[in-house]
């Protein structure tokens, strides 16, 4: 198959050797499982154009789940990954004590599902909102594919013999977004892997990244101008503070409910302050990633 050979030279290239035929195996196996005819030539054209190999393939591990992916939905990161999975240690719901979450930017339901897949079945009850109507769709699709039953109306929290997750269209910069989607608080637990990249790191993102997946999923301040992109507005904050309002203003966290968000690598003091002064949240932690960054900050009452 001199064409193929060709490819994948062309592809150690780009990628390394070591990369390339990790790569061209995935790849591989994706087009001889694909229901859609796409062939290894196709896939390989477009990784060398610079789409993401997620996209490429369809799907991405996360924890114990293999979760579908679509343009321009972000991908789920090893790094959401990680704190997910601390998060479901931190908290153990059960059966009895049922618990219920909200996830805000919620994308391909990654963190939700997670959760709901690793936490004992009747434990939560977990909504999640997204203004994308492509990623509310993935999400759906991925609830479907992990065996998690979503609820045909939305309900106040009950217990049952199953988790539940409903994926709900809207957008949190709105704060009649609870009254309009019917939700129905105070939640034990928020989560949120809000868009945070400001312009100045948006330019400087890799081609796969800024090409392809959706801006509103990664720009923290999206009403930014280019005329105050150096001064201190620029720090892709914003929806930190949309969802410190919210928390303060609407009640949307249970007492001794939990928030956790994951950040920048450089925002954690931003982000805890915002906490404190905006979410009236004054016991604030800070958990590391697997590379010793700043990843999640932790904050509750």
């Amino acid at each position: 198959m001199p064409r193929i050979s060709h490819l994948l030279s062309s592809l150690s290239s780009a990628l390394g050797p070591a990369s390339a035929r990790l790569e061209f195996k995935w790849m591989k196996q994706a087009a001889e499982q694909s229901d859609k005819g796409t062939s290894l030539v196709e896939m390989v054209e477009r990784r060398l154009c610079g789409e993401p190999l997620q996209y490429i393939i369809g799907t991405q591990p996360f924890g114990s789940l293999e979760l579908l992916v679509r343009p321009p939905t972000l991908i789920p990161r090893p790094e959401t990954e990680d704190w997910t999975l601390r998060l479901a240690e931190l908290v153990d719901p059960s059966p009895d004590r049922p618990i219920s979450l909200l996830d805000m930017c919620t994308g391909s339901g990654c963190i939700p599902l997670l959760l709901c897949h690793t936490w004992r079945p009747g434990s939560v009850n977990a909504y999640g909102v997204d203004i994308s109507a492509d990623a509310i769709k993935l999400a759906r699709d991925n609830a479907e594919r992990c065996g998690i039953h979503v609820p045909t109306v939305t309900y106040g929290h009950s217990s049952s013999s199953f988790n539940t997750f409903k994926p709900l269209l809207g957008n949190i910069r709105d704060a009649s977004f609870i009254h309009s989607l019917k939700l129905k608080p105070p939640f034990n637990v928020i989560t949120s892997n809000p868009p945070y990249i400001t312009r100045r790191e948006f330019k400087d993102l890799p081609p796969s990244v800024r090409d392809y997946e959706d801006h509103r999923a990664l720009l923290g301040d999206p009403d930014i101008s280019e005329d105050e992109l150096s001064s201190h507005l620029d720090k892709g904050l914003t929806f930190y503070r949309i969802i410190a309002r919210l928390i303060a203003n609407q009640g949307i966290l249970a007492d001794d409910g939990i928030v956790a968000l994951e950040i920048g690598s450089t925002q954690a003091n931003d982000v805890g302050r915002i906490m404190q002064r905006e979410g009236r949240l004054n016991r604030i932690d800070v958990w590391k990633d697997p590379w010793d960054k700043d990843r999640v900050v932790l904050a509750r009452r």
